[in-house]
């Protein structure tokens, strides 16, 4: 037992053997004992070092060089009395003698450290240090000099005192150190191995392979796991043999294919068609009458035609009968903005209990939109219907096709000659998607096309669709649909409470005329969020305090003077303007003819942004006036050097279409005879050029927007009769109705009578 001098080394751990220089005042001793210390906390081995010589530094410190001799264990230690810490020290030198196990490990050790070496590239100077040592203790003590070796590993190897056992840990830790080293050159051999092209992304490619091999993990857990995937997606027979034979393909390209990716894609979208999940469907008419009238005021047509859908399939599905899949409804809803097209899809899905998915098609020129890309493009992806039915998770949603008629086409192929295929019930149950290349039964699947107008609709598609028109609401039922629907929205939406403010029905009466001139309540939905916002900026300024009771001044206040006026009395009252009425996408119109006559070369001139149509309407009508002059009291001289002019007024709007023709004759014909029109007279109707009157469309819409503008009388072509019945009453009780044959009849409705000459 020995008293030595300690000295501790902080995250160092020194082996008998090695050397090392520190700048430490060790006085007079000749030896001392090197302790790793890491935290405060010793190792409870050190090695005994000799002081091999003393060097006086640069500005007087003192530092040794000391060289390692054997290990040496802690034991009691003391402090002298210069503050120098003492321990009572068992020298434990390694034994001479050895057993043959103790060889084989050497000789296993210098195997193993020379693979190593050959894997690092030595260059023959730690091989030739290697083979001078000859005692197993200090063979295995060279495992420190390794600078992989971490400070806890060092320290056990410091601590294990018998040589056999130091010697096989020496070989653990070798053995790991050269796994690792072959680990790293595995990789580095396979990622050299392959091409050069993007060698970046093909080493980490390489390398994660390698570290999955290593792990054990590979390709068989993904296909294993697509495998799963497709036999738990339910899908049909055939659609399943297509995603087996793609998965076939994966498997024999390997995960490290380019084409890998573009098969995984096409296995997800398969995987991501929910083939067997159907939303469970609510067959019970009455609670789809309750939940569309809660929704929507008026539209009894879709109403009815929803109900009866429904009660359809109900009655079906009672008696056992096998559902048609030629049978599918495709409703289109037809008309203005704002009328509730769109919305009324959602409730549609509520009444139903289906899942509902809304495709914008507005502006789609793309056929691969509609039935995806082919998998040969990059980039490739599959269309609208595939992805609508992914996010409704359900092969039975309601899918709403909006603004249809805005599809177009170029060069990428027409986009409406693939909603053929989606629309027409005698196909859809078979559709097939470029992208997917499988056929998806649609047949299932409730579709509703909105549209504002038919006219741009194609004609194969429109056949194929069952047209419901939204023709706009009167007065009375804007009323209703603001008091029921509007107003609660715009409350909760400016942040006010049913009993905070109040208007009554003679004042949404007021907006709805004074302020909107629309088919549809967006307009006036609008006016009344205007309405509310200046109210509730008063209330939170406390400028005012609830109740608030809207009056006539916080109208004008809020949205301005008045927009609209009756104006049909003072622009008719000169002869030579008629009141036409009109379809545009927006819903009705009622629209000014003037017609007037001016020395010159005899000619017609067309102002006003008329369409093609319009134009031979108005020559039409001047060629009859002037063929009937006699027959209308006009002297036909009246035609000689005098040069027409009909003016379409709003002339940035474009106008076109076949009913304007009874309002140019009645115009001109005013002029000629010097008789004003009616101003409460409004009118509809194609002229031909003997006369007759011909039948129009839109009978609906013209006549309330005649009501809105303040007309009292129509005139519409006799084969238009029939056209009433989808008048509301109010509209129909309110005004008289005068149906023409010729455009005598036209003329003696809508031109004033002649004034009788005042006796002398």
């Amino acid at each position: 037992m020995s008293r030595l001098l300690l000295v501790p080394l902080e995250d160092v751990v020194v082996f008998p053997g090695m050397s090392l220089t520190l700048a430490i005042d060790v006085g007079d001793e000749t030896q001392v004992l090197l302790v790793p210390r890491h935290e405060q906390e010793f190792a409870n081995v050190g090695t005994i070092a000799e002081i091999a010589d003393r060097v006086r530094l640069p500005g007087g410190a003192r530092a040794v060089a000391l060289q390692g001799l054997h290990r040496g264990v802690a034991g009691a230690a003391n402090t002298a009395p210069d503050g120098k810490l003492y321990v009572e020290v068992e020298e434990r030198p390694d034994p001479v003698p050895v057993d043959g196990r103790t060889r084989n490990l050497e000789r296993e050790y210098r195997a193993v450290v020379e693979e190593i070496l050959e894997l690092r590239g030595d260059d023959g100077r730690v091989s030739a240090f290697l083979r001078s040592i000859t005692e197993p203790g200090a063979l295995a003590d060279t495992g420190g000099y390794s600078p992989d070796l971490t400070y806890e590993n060092k320290v056990r190897l410091l601590q294990t005192l018998d040589v056999t056992e130091r010697l096989e840990l020496a070989l653990q830790f070798q053995r790991e150190r050269l796994a690792e080293l072959q680990v790293r050159k595995r990789i580095r051999d396979d990622v050299e191995s392959g091409a050069e092209k993007q060698q970046r992304e093909y080493f980490l490619r390489k390398q994660m392979e390698s570290i999955r091999k290593e792990l054990g993990e590979d390709d068989a857990s993904i296909l294993e796991e697509y495998r799963t995937k497709i036999e738990e997606a339910g899908m049909p027979e055939a659609v399943k043999e297509q995603a087996d034979k793609e998965l076939g393909r994966l498997e024999r390209l390997g995960e490290q294919s380019a084409e890998s990716s573009v098969i995984r894609t096409y296995l997800d979208w398969l995987i991501a068609v929910p083939w067997s999940k159907r939303s469970e469907e609510r067959l019970d008419p009455e609670h789809a009458r309750e939940v569309l009238d809660a929704d929507h005021a008026g539209l009894e047509d879709v109403k009815d035609r929803i109900v009866e859908y429904i009660a359809v399939k109900k009655l079906r599905l009672e008696r056992g009968i096998k559902e048609d899949k030629r049978s599918g409804a495709i409703l289109t809803l037809i008309g203005p903005p704002g009328t509730g097209k769109t919305s009324i899809g959602e409730s549609i899905a509520r009444a139903t209990g289906r899942k509902f998915v809304r495709m914008s098609l507005g502006g789609v020129r793309d056929e691969a939109e509609i039935r995806g890309h082919r998998r040969t493009y990059i980039g490739a992806l599959p269309g609208r219907l595939v992805r609508a039915l992914r996010d409704a998770d359900t092969m039975n949603p309601v899918i709403m096709l909006d603004e249809v008629d805005k599809v177009g086409a170029d060069w990428r192929g027409d986009p409406s000659a693939a909603l053929l295929e989606v629309l027409d019930p005698a196909q859809n149950h078979s559709f097939r998607d470029h992208y997917l290349d499988v056929e998806l039964d649609l047949s299932n699947v409730m579709f509703i096309a909105t549209a504002n107008v038919a006219d741009t609709i194609p004609g194969p598609l429109l056949d194929r669709m069952e047209v419901i028109r939204f023709d706009g609401y009167t007065t009375s039922e804007k009323v209703a649909i603001a008091r029921g629907y509007l107003w609660p929205r715009q409350l909760e939406r400016n942040g006010l409470h049913e009993d905070e403010v109040e208007i009554s029905d003679e004042l949404l009466n007021t907006v709805a005329i004074e302020y909107t001139r629309e088919a549809g309540v967006r307009q006036l939905e609008r006016d009344l969020g205007t309405l509310l916002r200046k109210t509730a900026t008063r209330i939170a300024s406390g400028q005012a305090t609830a109740p608030v009771t809207i009056d006539l001044d916080a109208i004008r206040d809020a949205l301005g003077r008045q927009r609209f006026f009756q104006e049909s009395a003072i622009r008719t009252a000169v002869p030579g303007v008629a009141t036409g009425l009109a379809v545009t996408g927006a819903g009705g119109d009622v629209l000014f003819v003037e017609a007037t006559a001016m020395a010159g070369k005899p000619g017609l001139t067309l102002t006003g942004q008329l369409g093609d149509v319009m134009k031979e309407s108005a020559q039409i009508a001047l060629s009859y006036v002037r063929g009937h002059a006699s027959e209308l009291d006009i002297d036909p001289g009246t035609f000689e050097d005098r040069a027409f002019h009909v003016h379409v007024p709003a002339g940035a709007i474009p106008k076109d279409g076949p009913s304007a023709g009874v309002t140019m004759t009645t115009a001109l014909t005013s002029l000629l005879t010097g008789r004003p029109v009616r101003h409460t007279v409004g009118m509809t109707g194609e002229v031909t050029l003997q006369g007759r009157v011909l039948p129009i469309g839109g009978v609906k819409q013209k006549v309330l927007a005649a009501h809105a503008a303040g007309l009292t009388d129509v005139v519409l072509p006799e084969r238009n009769r029939g056209d009433l019945d989808d008048v509301p009453d109010e509209v129909r009780d309110a005004m008289s109705f005068h149906f023409a044959m010729t455009i005598d009849e036209v003329l003696g409705v809508a031109l004033e009578p002649v004034a009788l000459p005042s006796a002398a």
